[in-house]
């Protein structure tokens, strides 16, 4: 939903910063790495410490890379399959230690029992909507859309553990359960949203 609303937005400054970085030989496959090597590294060493805050500025730096490399992968020209399969891999990579590194945090120093279940719930529900999306493409069919997709599980996840950690009560609470629901929700709309095109794609009299 965030795609169609500000991506145009984002593109304006990142499509700049793409050419740049293509016009110096750099590759889109290497930012990515770099993007998905500093989240993974930033969520599992600050979060689980409870530097909260800080782990959340350093993690949006590094999330920032893969509005890059797909400015970048543009910039080119041209779109490798490679890079399509290395980038959608190191977003599930960096989306499970996002998650992960929350419900360490919870469970753990934090104290927070429900928050823990609700980051686990956003882990698994995340993973969850991209695999139907991926699995039904490879089926050829379409599940597109859905309440949230990853830039909104993005900004929800990172503003709740921001605002935690600046002292705001409940933040990350609210913030996680209102994800973990949405997610399940998403879930269900892309379950439903494949039936449909399996059904649209079935020859009458064969359904």
């Amino acid at each position: 939903m965030l795609n169609v609303f500000a991506r145009v937005h984002v593109n304006r400054v990142v499509q700049p910063l793409g050419r740049w970085l293509v016009a110096r030989g750099v590759t889109p496959n290497a930012v990515t790495v770099i993007g998905t090597v500093g989240t993974v590294a930033a969520a599992l060493w600050f979060l689980p410490r409870g530097e909260l805050f800080v782990g959340t500025l350093v993690i949006w730096f590094f999330v920032m890379f893969d509005m890059i490399d797909g400015a970048m992968a543009r910039a080119r020209g041209r779109n490798s399959p490679f890079g399509a399969v290395l980038d959608s891999t190191c977003d599930r990579l960096a989306d499970g230690a996002l998650f992960a590194a929350l419900a360490w945090w919870a469970l753990g120093i934090g104290q927070q029992r429900l928050v823990g279940i609700a980051a686990l719930i956003c882990l698994i529900a995340g993973s969850l909507v991209s695999y139907v999306k991926a699995r039904a493409e490879g089926a050829g069919l379409s599940a597109d859309g859905g309440l949230v997709e990853r830039p909104e599980r993005l900004i929800l996840g990172l503003v709740g553990s921001g605002l935690e950690g600046l002292g705001v009560p409940y933040a990350l609470a609210v913030a996680l359960w209102l994800l973990a629901v949405a997610s399940v929700w998403t879930f269900g709309q892309r379950i439903v949203a494949v039936y449909r095109s399996a059904q649209q794609a079935t020859p009458a009299g064969q359904a």
